[in-house]
């Protein structure tokens, strides 16, 4: 039976190579949205994948959904975390609102979705976990405290985590990208990306599919062991 893989963010830029990648290799993938069921729907009957809209950023949301998804389908094997949004500005004009948004999508979901299904994944004696972090997390980027707090938090969660579920044939790793060609990033001003891509030593964006790729081998039996880890896909941009 194929193994259940559960993406958030699953149906567009990196969140949608993930869960394409993931069918190609035969797993069973739900992907979650959020806000755009029109394109989550065409998404599902171009590629053939179920998809499945709540928040992740909502604690209730995430019980409800994770717990119907066990109960029609069993055990999630497999989640991949991706959902995640920016509220830039610098720090000092920040408002509460634009550093508890980001908070709370970003860091606290990790918990809302991870919490549901870590049970059974341990009583199983399997689960691959990976989490999606940020180059930013690493380096800081002016305008960014709150999404590199976040994204620096989900790597302290993940090295804590895989240290509890280490012995129980769970792993959980975080993908820490660079600048990737999706629709976040080409919505940079022209100016502006040209500037990005002249500081990455490969000279260009990297694709979802290379991402995509890197995380179908994490959660691979052939990468059990291989947990607590951040895997920089950044083209040389920060090297750590």
């Amino acid at each position: 039976m194929a193994r259940l893989a559960v993406v958030t963010g699953g149906t567009r830029g990196i969140g949608a190579a993930v869960s394409i990648a993931l069918k190609e290799k035969g797993y069973q993938v739900i992907a979650n949205y959020h806000h755009n069921h029109q394109a989550a729907q065409s998404f599902s009957e171009q590629y053939g994948i179920t998809v499945q809209g709540w928040d992740a950023g909502d604690a209730q949301a995430c019980q409800y959904h994770l717990q119907e998804i066990q109960s029609q389908y069993g055990t999630v094997d497999i989640l991949v975390h991706g959902a995640g949004i920016t509220r830039d500005s610098f720090f000092h004009k920040m408002s509460v609102e634009m550093w508890q948004e980001v908070l709370q999508t970003n860091l606290h979901s990790c918990f809302y979705m991870v919490r549901p299904i870590i049970e059974a994944m341990r009583q199983q004696g399997f689960g691959r976990i990976v989490l999606i972090s940020s180059v930013n997390a690493l380096k800081g980027q002016a305008g960014q405290t709150n999404y590199c707090a976040t994204k620096a938090g989900i790597i302290g969660f993940a090295k804590a985590l895989s240290l509890e579920t280490a012995t129980k044939g769970i792993t959980v790793n975080v993908i820490a990208p660079g600048y990737i060609k999706t629709e976040m990033v080409q919505a940079i001003a022209e100016p502006i990306l040209e500037k990005i891509i002249a500081q990455i030593p490969q000279g260009r964006l990297g694709t979802p599919q290379e991402i995509a790729q890197a995380i179908a081998y994490l959660v691979s039996e052939e990468a059990s062991y291989i947990t607590g880890e951040t895997l920089n896909i950044n083209g040389g941009l920060y090297l750590h």
